[in-house]
């Protein structure tokens, strides 16, 4: 009775500061953060109980509000480490224990710091600003404006970040994920948590909340449900085949000589003969640099005469010394060996740390040489655009987890893409649910950017979707398998890809610099008081 008590009384207009004080008790919230982690994860691919997303957020802030910061840090890293633990999962599928744990528990404490400044917010906002209206939508602005600084924190450090878990993705498959073609993934998941940071001040605040009380919440939800896509203009289309191999592709499979060349030839072989303009292989459809071993330049040689298109495939190749995860278009006409240098390219942007390279080696070396052992080869990012010319069209390009990366999305639609190939290779994760996380993340940057999107996996699942995040055609898991569809283009930039870098940027900076405000005054005020 006390914890509801608390949760919905309102906040006498005298309270002083210190009477404003958490609305759980600490076992309460741990167990509350707790329950938050787990629900958020329901709301992701596979389930996708996407209303749990809600819920979740609201169990977290109230087990946050009126917390002191060692407090709020421990709430903050078990809501982080259950999230994480749970959606990663996946990690531990082939490497065991130590990489998920270590994952995990990262992300869990670097969750932690960052959702310090909303138990500020919470604590330090009420101490400048009367109880009312003004004040509970001012706190809820300042609450969302926090969350997004938080994912874009974890996003991008360390090592680039980890921007997977962003809360918007658990909207890919609604009509709420339309809202991302007007102000992008960070935007989505301000309007979320503020939707959820009002209800909670309508509570909070009284028992029985007035009409006007609800018009912020409810015209949220109307935007969620209703706001339609941002337009883009339609500009024919294009005839696509996209293969699965499932071939021997993992780190741990076993695999002969050719064995991945050979399942993705027998996977393309209904297509030969059928009018196509590009032949799309996922990354790592190639055992190794068709630059570098003739047989497999003779290979996409003669797979590309007899589907009469060019291919867009992927291999590791080798550039001087150094290793680069390659997407490269191979002409249909070739009648000569091929450098590198002679063909469209695009490398990773962003090489996946402790898989395709292993930061601070010689440290980490010390600490598990097994498990580094196994990452011999390192990969450098690459800096060439993520578009390659199929004709007179710009096709954009992501390889694997380079789809969580707003950059490189957007620098594909500056390019002029008019519709975009996401090659990837899930092999090392079968059997879990890694590869329709990732789906997702299409299914959503396909939303945001109004173009169609072709993703395509060595083992799956393998999607087209079409710009409106639907589902064109599939290839389901663990079968070879291949597509061929018309797969419409779009040109013109959304809303969501020319301002959501610059709206997630003043939502971070705004966010922060209103609760440091508060906190001055808060001082300022205490400091006057007591003189």
């Amino acid at each position: 009775m006390t914890v509801t008590t608390r949760l919905t009384a309102p906040v006498d207009a005298g309270a002083t500061p210190s009477a404003i004080g958490p609305l759980l008790p600490l076992w309460a919230a741990l167990i509350a953060a707790a329950a938050a982690g787990v629900l958020l994860n329901l709301a992701f691919p596979a389930l996708s109980l996407w209303l749990l997303a809600f819920p979740a957020v609201a169990l977290l802030l109230i087990s946050l509000i009126g917390r002191r910061t060692w407090s709020a840090l421990l709430v903050g890293f078990v809501y982080g480490a259950v999230f994480f633990l749970v959606l990663v999962s996946w990690t531990a599928r082939y490497l065991g224990p130590i990489p998920w744990l270590a994952l995990g528990l990262l992300e869990g404490a670097l969750t932690a710091i960052a959702l310090i400044p909303v138990t500020l917010a919470y604590r330090w906002i009420p101490r400048i600003m009367r109880p009312g209206p003004a004040r509970s939508l001012l706190l809820s602005v300042v609450v969302a404006a926090l969350w997004v600084g938080r994912e874009l924190f974890v996003g991008n450090w360390p090592y680039g970040g980890f921007p997977w878990a962003r809360i918007a993705y658990t909207l890919s498959d609604t009509s709420a994920a339309r809202v991302t073609s007007w102000i992008g993934i960070s935007g989505l998941g301000f309007v979320m948590v503020l939707l959820v940071a009002v209800l909670v001040e309508v509570v909070r605040a009284r028992r029985r909340p007035r009409a006007g009380a609800l018009l912020v919440p409810a015209a949220l939800v109307a935007l969620l449900a209703f706001l339609p896509a941002f337009p883009t203009t339609a500009n024919g289309s294009m005839r696509i085949g996209a293969v699965q191999g499932n071939g021997p592709t993992g780190y741990f499979d076993n695999r002969e000589p050719l064995s991945v060349l050979n399942a993705q030839a027998a996977a393309t072989e209904p297509l030969y003969g059928k009018r196509m303009d590009l032949l799309v292989w996922p990354e790592g459809g190639l055992d190794d640099d068709p630059f570098q071993y003739p047989v497999l330049a003779d290979a996409l040689d003669g797979i590309s005469a007899r589907v009469n298109a060019p291919i867009l495939a992927n291999a590791a190749t080798q550039k001087g010394k150094l290793f680069y995860n390659t997407s490269f278009l191979w002409p249909a006409d070739n009648h000569r060996p091929l450098a590198r240098e002679d063909v469209q390219t695009h490398a990773k942007r962003h090489p996946v740390p402790f898989g395709e390279y292993v930061p601070d080696r010689a440290f980490y070396n010390a600490i598990v040489p097994d498990l580094i052992g196994l990452i011999g080869r390192e990969y450098t990012p690459g800096s060439d655009a993520p578009v390659v010319r199929v004709g007179d069209t710009p096709v954009g390009l992501a390889i694997c987890f380079d789809v969580i990366y707003d950059d490189l999305i957007a620098e594909g639609i500056g390019s002029g893409a008019q519709v975009l190939v996401f090659q990837t290779n899930n092999a090392d994760f079968r059997g879990t649910e890694e590869n329709l996380q990732q789906l997702g993340i299409a299914r959503m940057r396909a939303v945001e950017t109004g173009r169609s999107v072709v993703n395509i996996s060595t083992v799956g699942t393998s999607q087209v979707i079409r710009a409106d995040g639907s589902t064109q055609a599939s290839l389901n898991e663990d079968r070879p398998g291949a597509l061929l569809e018309d797969v419409e283009l779009h040109t013109g930039a959304t809303a969501g890809v020319l301002i959501g870098p610059w709206l997630e940027q003043i939502l971070l900076w705004g966010g922060l610099l209103l609760v440091a405000f508060a906190g001055v005054s808060a001082r300022v005020r205490r400091s006057r008081s007591g003189a």
